[in-house]
């Protein structure tokens, strides 16, 4: 792993696809559903215009995780 990769994976999940091709952030999270057998969910959001919401909304997440991670896994969650 590259050191700019590993910068990268600290702020988005990253897939690397057997062909080599890497996918990172929502359409990486909708790559990973669709492989886990939520390709009824995964493929038409893969679609635009939704696979820019799709990324907008992983990144407002992804910048806000503490406030997320308050709210969505209150068990789990340690200040």
């Amino acid at each position: 792993m590259t050191p700019a990769l590993y910068a990268a994976c600290a702020r988005a999940v990253h897939v690397v696809k057997a062909d080599g091709a890497i996918l990172r952030a929502g359409r990486a999270a909708l790559f990973i559903l669709d492989n886990i057998g939520y390709a009824w969910l995964a493929r038409p959001l893969m679609l635009p215009p939704f696979v820019w919401i799709v990324e907008l909304a992983y990144r407002i997440v992804a910048r806000n995780r503490p406030f997320f991670a308050r709210f969505l896994f209150r068990e789990e969650y340690e200040e």
